[in-house]
């Protein structure tokens, strides 16, 4: 991991990650998105990767984001605001075979849309399973995000399920292939929603972008 975080970052992200962490709004069309008003973070990745155990790892929350062993429950962009300074999205996950062609068609053309043309949207986070590494369905979305010139950052999820040497592999190759995307920040941040493992760092790294 490439950021030089504080004590104090770390002590004040904790604080607004404790705070009030509303759900607002379900969106599947794009004409539903609220006013861009504050900054948004979005958190992608596969179907099942874990952005559900994340994002209520993150608030301390156990039902924030409903944890599915079912991959495609989320079938819109969610939207939570945190302590009015930001809004978390949790995006629709990509790369599920298991639904209609049609359905994966429109949640694709939801996600690209959205990521492409919305203003207010300041880094997306892109969850890889450290247990099975980047796919070619995260290169396309960065690929896209390059084009876009969307900012975005590489979350490893799950880290506690695999070993610490298949870890640091995972992570060299997955940082050699970031200095190859423009957009792509340049340092990962290795995480486990069950142990809290990179919790802290991911929620000062986060607060960094509200307002």
């Amino acid at each position: 991991m490439s950021d030089e975080l504080s004590s104090q970052q770390i002590e004040q992200a904790r604080k607004l990650f404790a705070g009030p962490c509303d759900f607002m709004l379900g969106v599947a069309a794009l004409k539903q998105l609220p006013e861009a008003l504050k900054p948004e973070i979005a958190l992608a990745g596969r179907s099942n990767v874990g952005k559900s155990s994340l994002i209520n790892a993150l608030t301390g929350r156990n039902t924030l984001a409903k944890v599915s062993n079912t991959p495609g429950r989320t079938q819109q962009l969610n939207y939570f605001n945190l302590g009015d300074q930001l809004y978390m999205v949790d995006m629709p996950g990509y790369g599920y075979a298991k639904v209609s062609k049609s359905q994966r068609e429109a949640w694709t053309q939801l996600i690209f849309d959205y990521l492409k043309g919305r203003p207010t949207l300041a880094c997306v986070f892109i969850l890889i399973d450290s247990r099975h590494g980047v796919k070619d369905t995260d290169i396309e979305l960065m690929k896209m995000l390059d084009s876009a010139a969307v900012q975005y950052r590489i979350i490893l999820t799950k880290t506690d399920k695999i070993k610490k040497s298949d870890l640091e592999k995972t992570s060299d190759k997955i940082i050699a292939l970031l200095k190859k995307h423009p957009a792509a920040y340049p340092g990962l941040i290795p995480t486990s929603s069950e142990k809290g493992m990179g919790i802290p760092e991911t929620r000062a790294v986060m607060a960094g972008y509200g307002v």
